[in-house]
């Protein structure tokens, strides 16, 4: 048995060739900052799924606009590819927009939140632990005064 399936290392090549080329070669000036976060070949290696993230401003319209690009410099983007790799065929590509950078730095950020929360609810326990230990050591002491 392989330890790599030929999609797997089609897949990892594109994403390093494409990450560069996107980055130095497309020239459109509405295209932000792109990162290739993960590539998957079909089993044919006809197609390849490229998922980008968008680093800065994320809208719906930014990410659309993006995607538009991406898809139109498509076959420039093959083309570059086919000089540098050595395929029979160079998968048609497909880019898709990976959310899960920012799912992952939402949950993140919910985590903190909540771990804040139950750090400050805790303290407050403590604190009001402290209180009512020190009110009933200063009521006990009270009534000691009272007797002498």
């Amino acid at each position: 048995m392989r330890e790599f399936k030929r999609t797997d290392r089609v897949a990892d090549q594109l994403q390093k060739e494409l990450a560069v080329l996107i980055q130095r070669e497309v020239k459109d000036p509405r295209l932000g900052m792109v990162t290739v976060s993960g590539v998957e070949v079909s089993r044919d290696l006809g197609y390849a799924d490229v998922h980008v993230t968008l680093l800065g401003e994320q809208t719906p319209e930014h990410i659309k606009e993006n995607l538009a690009v991406l898809k139109r410099a498509a076959g420039f983007l093959r083309s570059q590819i086919a000089r540098r790799i050595k395929l029979r065929h160079v998968p048609e590509l497909r880019f898709h927009y990976d959310e899960s950078v920012v799912r992952g730095q939402r949950l993140s950020s919910l985590i903190d939140e909540a771990v804040a929360s139950d750090q400050a609810h805790q303290d407050e326990a403590a604190d009001d632990d402290r209180g009512s230990v020190d009110s009933s050591a200063t009521d006990s002491f009270a009534k000691k005064d009272e007797r002498d």
